[in-house]
């Protein structure tokens, strides 16, 4: 047993501050999607935190397909991140109190992706904190049960919450609010004597991975599908509520606009490290995700007034698409 007002029991992997942490210039440059999906957004800023380069694993944001009824929800792959960092991806057995595995895990050095409740989060203030229940990923980087304190990626930084927001996040001193399912958990293990690659290794190992995600790039311009899929959804969608609106556009709009915006960052990346050639595609693949978040205001507009949305803009799409891929496949794949 331990007192929160006298006792400490903290635990991190690395000594950060949320008051003086630092965003990626990913989360504080001018981009069309502010965020992407919660998984990649802190994926990028745990390995900001951690002290590497997360533009270095964007390769995959290249190979997104449309999946029939949402496109491909983007997260980096396990083996680019253990190829690039040195890390596995294991999944946690969540047997008992979950703040006594995460301070377990957080005292062998490792991280651990968890999936939490915003309405808890403080990070959230102004969308769900305290207002809408909803499950969002984060990665925890220090916790002390004593004191009831955690530190914790999110969204776009690096974040603390502590008192009434720990107890009832992990619902503790009886504070069950509604039944609950254990949350899915992911831990980070650092592989043994890994050396992560830095500099021109970096580059070079980031372009192995480009040329494999190349060769999964859509063999069919996903767009015409999109297209054909969108024109049959338009016709209930106009008539829905603003709620079906932000989950269908999540799925679609948002999804695939803000990847192929991390698509375009990840190739100027590569250019800012001396790599030629590239131009043609960074601008074709940003053309995409600007096109693409004018016209999700566009639907928007056209359900609050009832109104017919033309899709012609999605030829627009298609077309720098495969402007952009086409160059990239014939180089990379």
């Amino acid at each position: 047993m331990c007192s929160p007002s006298t006792d400490s029991k903290r635990v991190q992997v690395a000594a950060l501050d949320p008051s003086t942490f630092a965003r990626h210039r990913i989360h504080t440059m001018e981009r069309d999607w502010a965020e992407t999906n919660c998984y990649t957004d802190v994926m990028i800023e745990m390995l900001h935190g951690f002290g590497f380069e997360p533009a270095a694993m964007l390769a995959f944001t290249l190979a997104v397909d449309f999946e029939g009824d949402q496109w491909t929800f983007f997260k980096p792959p396990h083996a680019d991140l253990e190829a690039l960092y040195g890390f596995a991806i294991e999944e946690l057995a969540v047997w008992r109190p979950l703040a006594q595995h995460i301070e377990e895990q957080v005292a062998l050095g490792r991280p651990l992706l968890v999936e939490l409740d915003s309405f808890y989060l403080p990070d959230t203030a102004g969308t769900a904190y305290r207002r809408v229940h909803q499950k969002s990923g984060v990665a925890v980087n220090a916790i002390d049960t004593c004191r009831r304190q955690l530190g914790y990626f999110h969204n776009q930084g690096y974040y603390a919450l502590d008192g009434d927001d720990f107890r009832d996040v992990f619902q503790l001193d009886g504070r069950v609010h509604e039944r609950m399912l254990p949350p899915y958990v992911e831990y980070l293990k650092w592989v043994p004597g890994f050396r992560a690659p830095r500099g021109g290794e970096l580059v070079e190992v980031s372009q192995a991975l480009l040329r494999r995600h190349a060769a999964r790039i859509p063999r069919a311009n996903p767009f015409p599908r999109f297209k054909e899929r969108f024109a049959e959804d338009l016709a209930w969608l106009l008539a829905a509520d603003l709620d079906r609106f932000h989950a269908y556009s999540f799925a679609t709009f948002r999804q695939y606009g803000a990847c192929f915006e991390l698509a375009a960052t990840y190739l100027r990346w590569l250019e800012e490290q001396d790599v030629p050639g590239l131009g043609t595609s960074i601008d074709a693949i940003e053309q995409v995700s600007h096109a693409t978040k004018a016209y999700q205001f566009q639907l928007a507009r056209a359900m609050a007034r009832k109104k017919p949305l033309e899709l012609a803009a999605l030829d627009d799409m298609a077309a720098h698409w495969e402007r952009g891929m086409g160059a990239l496949t014939s180089r990379f794949a």
